[in-house]
């Protein structure tokens, strides 16, 4: 039996957070584990009651602003300080025995960080997963906005005015310009998403959410968990190999965990994502998990099986196994690159682009595809079961998508053997454009036996921000640019009659906005057609570079 009971916990400022207590009734003092939420603290019940009954005292508290609790909600702004208040007054209790940690997903793994960079006493380890220590960087990829992402999640988590209604128009909601109306456009005025809607640039208006360089500062052991379809993924892999690399703190380095697998971002631990079984491998248990890293830290318990000598624990799709290693990137894998080619007409799957080892030796015609802002090309398939607003990270087989004329599609011949690679993906083209900013998006992809086409990552990079996310530069109309585009973490094997594919476009809407292709940011109102070139001959050798096994 776990009994439980809702405290009101103050904050510096006299606000007061709703905040509910689980303890075994056997339990006098014991370390305490806090979850800080604006997802409602009572969809916690299950796990925090499994945490007490594990011996632990789990705590549980609605974020300011949000369900029982007091105050104005404004997403991020106080939850460091909040956080730092909630540990110190924990530790007062007389049945906290002065070790806290944290856990939770997403925006409740986002609490963490901010809490843990105010360096509050008593906490002595986090558990972050599928989370960011950069907001910036989770809400922008290369310069393009995650737009489905944050508007609607704006939509049902700001204040609707009475009588407001969400737009039913969410196609014509993301394709609205100026960028900066679009709060409106989904039905009110939401001040905070407007400023991030228009603080395309990484400057000061993101301080308050950026705490990605002074966490090395921090001395906490940390499990970091995430899958590679998440759009956290980049964010929570970075934030282990910084820690585990550049922590400034010895004993903190040796005190990290990542766990990486085949999952997106509401399906961590399931075998099913997307279109794609990953099999019972894939499945694992994250609070068990959770469990299992504070019975070490925080009670003490050594494990049946204790995984110090190997922090790292990936999925390898294809071959559907779990690896153990010592660092991200797994060591004993080699950059390799892989070279596009056509003769001009890669456009579409039917079309003449390969992929091999073996760079262009003679003059090869560069491709080209138009990408237009009023019909742009999709992240995935639109259904009646999966709307627009519905587009998912998750792996949906690509082939509709190929078909489209703006797609360049290169595709290597049958593997007779098994390539394994793990580790960054990256592309690194040579493009141009005719506009003054243009998107260039590149998927990779497994080409099932059967047709499947299962996108494994991706990327996106917006032509300005090529240089810096501080100073974006427009393109020169024709002049030819060598970019380098980000995949993401990942790990598979594209297995014997597989074929790997390269696909490149200039959207991936509406999971990240449509380039107006103008250059005028998130005030401008018109767009144009912008028609792009990808080259692939000996002095420009357009490539994408995987770390694979020898």
């Amino acid at each position: 039996m776990v009994l439980s009971r809702t405290v009101q916990v103050p904050m510096r400022d006299g606000v007061l957070l709703a905040t509910d207590v689980y303890h075994s009734p056997n339990v006098e003092q014991a370390p305490v584990v806090l979850m800080r939420t604006p997802y409602n603290k009572g969809r916690a019940k299950k796990v925090a009651e499994r945490f007490a009954a594990a011996g632990l005292i789990a705590v549980v508290q609605d974020c300011r602003g949000k369900y029982e609790s007091e105050g104005i909600f404004y997403p991020y702004d106080n939850e460091g300080q909040d956080g730092f208040d909630t540990i110190e007054w924990l530790g007062r209790q007389a049945w906290c025995n002065g070790k806290i940690g944290m856990w939770g997903a997403s925006y409740v793994g986002a609490t963490q960080w901010l809490a843990a960079n105010e360096h509050p006493p008593g906490l002595v380890t986090i558990a972050p997963t599928a989370t960011f220590s950069s907001f910036y960087r989770n809400l922008y990829l290369g310069g393009a906005l995650r737009i489905s992402l944050i508007t609607r999640w704006a939509s049902g988590n700001s204040q609707r005015p009475e009588g407001a209604e969400v737009t039913k128009d969410w196609r014509g909601t993301l394709l609205h310009l100026p960028l900066s109306e679009v709060d409106d456009e989904i039905g009110w005025s939401m001040p905070w998403l407007e400023g991030m809607l228009t603080h395309p640039r990484h400057d000061g208006y993101w301080n308050r959410t950026e705490v990605t360089d002074e966490i090395v500062d921090l001395k906490l052991p940390m499990q970091h968990i995430v899958g590679y379809y998440d759009f956290f993924s980049r964010e929570s892999v970075n934030n282990f190999t910084r820690m585990q690399q550049q922590a400034h703190d010895p004993e903190t380095r040796q005190q990290q965990q990542l766990i990486l697998g085949p999952w997106d971002h509401g399906s961590i631990g399931r075998a099913k994502v997307g279109d794609v079984d990953f099999g019972k491998n894939a499945v694992i248990d994250a609070a068990g998990e959770n469990l299992k890293w504070f019975a070490r830290i925080l009670q003490g318990h050594k494990p049946e099986q204790d995984n110090a000598d190997n922090p790292v624990r990936y999925f390898s799709m294809g071959d559907n196994v779990w690896q153990n290693a010592t660092t991200w990137p797994p060591q004993g894998f080699t950059a390799t690159p892989f070279y596009l080619h056509s003769n001009g007409k890669a456009n579409t799957s039917a079309g003449d682009g390969s992929l091999d080892l073996c760079p262009a030796t003679t003059a090869e015609a560069a491709d080209s595809f138009q990408a237009d802002p009023d019909d742009p090309a999709p992240a995935c398939p639109v259904t009646e079961k999966r709307p627009l607003i519905s587009a998912t990270w998750a792996p949906v087989d690509q082939r509709p998508i190929e078909k489209r004329s703006d797609v360049l599609v290169y595709t290597s011949e049958p593997y007779t053997e098994p390539l394994t690679f793990a580790g960054n993906a990256q592309a690194k083209l040579f493009v141009s454009a005719d506009t003054p900013d243009a998107d260039w998006v590149v998927k990779l992809i497994d080409v099932h036996p059967d047709g499947f086409s299962q996108n494994l990552s991706v990327g996106i990079l917006r032509g300005r921000f090529r240089k810096s996310e501080q100073q974006p530069t427009p393109l020169k109309p024709g002049e030819v640019y060598e970019i380098t585009v980000d995949l993401g973490p990942i790990a598979a094997q594209i297995g014997k009659g597989h074929r790997l594919r390269v696909d490149i476009c200039g959207a991936y809407f509406p999971l990240f906005d449509r380039n107006p292709n103008t250059a005028e940011g998130p005030f401008g109102k018109d767009s144009k057609i912008s028609t792009e070139h990808v080259y692939h001959d000996p002095a420009r050798p357009s490539r994408i570079i995987l770390p694979c096994m020898p």
